[in-house]
């Protein structure tokens, strides 16, 4: 039986010559996320506890209504959970 002629075959795949040097993209999120997430949701917490202690001594609590008092010290805890959003 005849013998069929054999192809020569790559030595594999070759990369293209690298064109200097890449840049590496950074994963995760920066610095300074972690730490001003956490200080969100201490400075909140504490706003509203400090009011309900002692909101009718401090002056600046006394002008505000209850519900703004509250809606400060929540502010920043959402503030605090939209940052933790982005925390990788």
């Amino acid at each position: 039986m005849p013998e069929s002629k054999r192809r020569k075959k790559d030595n594999g795949y070759t990369p293209p010559p690298s064109m200097g040097e890449r840049k590496v993209a950074r994963l995760g999120s920066p610095r300074w996320l972690a730490p001003l997430m956490v200080a969100c949701f201490i400075i909140g917490l504490i706003y509203i506890v400090v009011f309900y202690i002692a909101g009718t001594q401090i002056p600046i609590m006394q002008d505000l209504s209850n519900l703004v008092n509250i809606g400060i010290g929540f502010g920043f805890i959402i503030v605090g959970f939209f940052l933790s959003t982005k925390w990788q």
